[in-house]
């Protein structure tokens, strides 16, 4: 009698696919493999299968009919339908090896000189469940173009591309989104570069760590911003590097208080984080003619220029530097979505040489397939629209935002002159902002501490940040009362 894999054994889970179809056929073949079924093992029949999950028999059907295409399933006539002789692969039991007399590995020691980062930005996974996310940094769905992008993947994905994209780069980026970065997006920032001096990296998160494992050394003193992203100081802190953390005020960094023996300053002229503060052109001349003289280096996060939509963005940093000596960081993934993590790094040819060098090392070059996709996406005119659209939305939250903290106690402690998607409040003192955003999770409300911008925070810190990116605008006036009344409830503010 044929062995036979009961309806029971087949079951959905809603994670593994977004269709239904996906997820039975994930169902069907994760049983197959879990069962290590052998070749000839029948499957219940599409009618019982059906009757067993609440489907419709055609589903049953067309996603069998799709899984003998792969070469799981056979059918013969009578027989119904059975696991093939083409089954792709088994996967086997795993099995624990007996104990023996030694002892495991003592983790602490081999960790000893990694420690954990001290400073970490947390944002709750389940964010999007809740009423009032005033979180920076998430997109909004409902301003994203899907089709464009849809269409950006199937061209990135056809036979014409594909071979291209599927070869081993050895560390190469794809030219044509090199070829948009230099003559579109570098040249809005007022930034001339050629494709030796660009390199793709995840994010400009992975960009910054480049640049710091290539440029810190024991001996070479970095000056990083106080409060700033707490992502500068902790990979200057893994790499050893001697930093001083340097108040800023509403211009942002002040060149006059570096320290004599700087070699390297990590700064956000465009926009400060967390403040929103502009670094005005005076300061920002002066941080040049101070790095000339006094020869050290400058890592310039320009992360949002693309979300100024109260007036334009001024030039970057690096625009201003005739020596190169601004090493440049930009980003796709905060105006379009984080999950994209395309960014790129902008430097002399030597840095970026050695860089790609480091990079392959690590993760060879970004997907080639996004690089694609991003590429078209932007070629194709779908980014200008898409930041129409975005910047619009913007606006508009940001006015309902201002209007509905000014009818409370609270304080705006810095915004950006031209725009971005956040806002640097301040509760008055004796405020505990960690303790408030516990509270307000009670009332389906998120907001971001502040003591984690500070490598030294005030106690109790009564700063956090509402980004406004991600909530509705028809929920912001309400959110903002929520808070500003639990702030008092509590005797915070």
């Amino acid at each position: 009698m044929r062995s036979r894999i009961p309806a029971e054994a087949i079951f959905l889970r809603e994670a593994e696919a977004p269709t239904l179809q996906g997820r039975l056929a994930a169902a069907v073949v994760r049983a197959i493999l879990e069962s290590q079924a052998r070749p000839g093992t029948l499957l219940p029949s599409s009618r019982k299968l059906a009757r067993e999950l609440g489907l419709s028999r055609m589903t049953v059907t067309l996603v069998y009919q799709d899984l003998i295409s792969q070469g799981y399933l056979s059918a013969a006539p009578r027989s119904g339908v059975s696991v093939a002789e083409t089954v792709p692969h088994r996967r086997l039991r795993a099995s624990r090896p007996a104990a023996q007399s030694g002892k495991p590995p003592d983790w602490q020691d081999w960790l000893a000189d990694h420690q954990m980062p001290r400073r970490v930005i947390r944002k709750p996974a389940d964010w999007r469940d809740f009423r009032y996310p005033f979180i920076y940094g998430q997109a909004d769905p409902a301003l994203f173009d899907h089709n464009a992008w849809r269409d950006c993947a199937r061209r990135a994905l056809g036979t014409r591309d594909f071979a291209d994209l599927a070869a081993d780069r050895f560390g190469a980026d794809d030219p044509l989104l090199i070829d948009y970065i230099c003559s579109n997006t570098l040249p809005r920032r007022g930034i001339r570069a050629g494709p030796d001096e660009v390199l793709v990296t995840l994010g400009a998160q992975n960009a910054l760590y480049l640049a710091v494992e290539l440029l810190s050394r024991v001996d070479r003193l970095a000056v990083a911003e106080e409060p700033g992203y707490p992502d500068f100081a902790e990979t200057l802190r893994r790499a050893r590097s001697p930093t001083t953390f340097l108040p800023v005020d509403d211009m942002g960094l002040d060149p006059a208080a570096l320290p004599d023996k700087t070699r390297l300053v990590i700064v956000t002229p465009s926009h400060h984080i967390p403040t929103g503060a502009s670094m005005p052109t005076a300061r920002r001349r002066d941080l040049i003619a101070r790095a000339s003289a006094q020869d050290f280096l400058i890592i310039e996060d320009d992360y949002d220029f693309g979300m100024s939509h109260l007036s334009p963005p001024a030039p970057a940093l690096k625009s201003m530097d005739p020596d190169d000596r601004v090493i440049y960081l930009g980003s796709f993934s905060k105006s379009l979505f984080p999950g994209l993590r395309i960014g790129y790094m902008v430097a002399p040819t030597a840095l970026i040489e050695q860089a790609r060098m480091l990079r392959r090392i690590m993760l060879r070059h970004a997907p080639s397939h996004l690089q694609r996709i991003t590429a078209y996406f932007l070629a194709l005119g779908h980014y200008d629209a898409h930041l129409v659209r975005l910047r619009e939305t913007l606006k508009q939250r940001r006015r309902v935002l201002e209007r509905a903290l000014h009818e409370t106690t609270l304080q705006i402690a810095g915004a950006p002159v031209d725009g971005g998607s956040s806002i640097w409040v301040r509760g008055q003192n004796g405020t505990d902002s960690a303790a408030l955003a516990r509270v307000l999770r009670k009332d389906s409300v998120l907001i971001e501490p502040g003591a984690v911008f500070f490598e030294e925070p005030p106690l109790p810190c009564p700063f956090f940040r509402l980004g406004y990116g991600s909530i509705r605008e028809d929920r912001i006036e309400e959110g903002i009362r929520l808070i500003a009344r639990r702030a008092e409830q509590a005797g915070e503010i």
